[in-house]
């Protein structure tokens, strides 16, 4: 039996929390702009993030973990089970 090599797209994700709603609005500056309505308390933002992404992506939230940036604004989330093109298609962001 051969490896097969893991399938996994990072994506960049600048998080605002405590916004109206939740909502993912769009990239700037390389970054996939993310508002939660959570506070970026005891991780609730990030769980909200993780949950987010999971729902628009179609994957277990399992599946979505926050790989950098776990205090900062700036994460870097990586999406197992899905390439780069999907994960940005989903996203509705050209697959660049």
């Amino acid at each position: 039996m051969g490896a097969m090599a893991e399938t996994f797209a990072r994506i960049a994700v600048r998080l605002s929390p405590r916004a109206s709603r939740e909502a993912i609005v769009g990239e700037r500056e390389g970054a996939l702009q993310v508002r939660v309505t959570a506070p970026p308390v005891d991780g609730a933002a990030n769980e909200a993030l993780v949950r987010l992404i999971a729902k628009r992506l179609r994957v277990a939230k399992g599946a979505v973990t926050i790989v950098s940036g776990e205090t900062s604004r700036i994460k870097v989330v990586q999406v197992d089970g899905l390439d780069q093109a999907t994960a940005r298609s989903r996203l509705g962001l050209d697959a660049g």
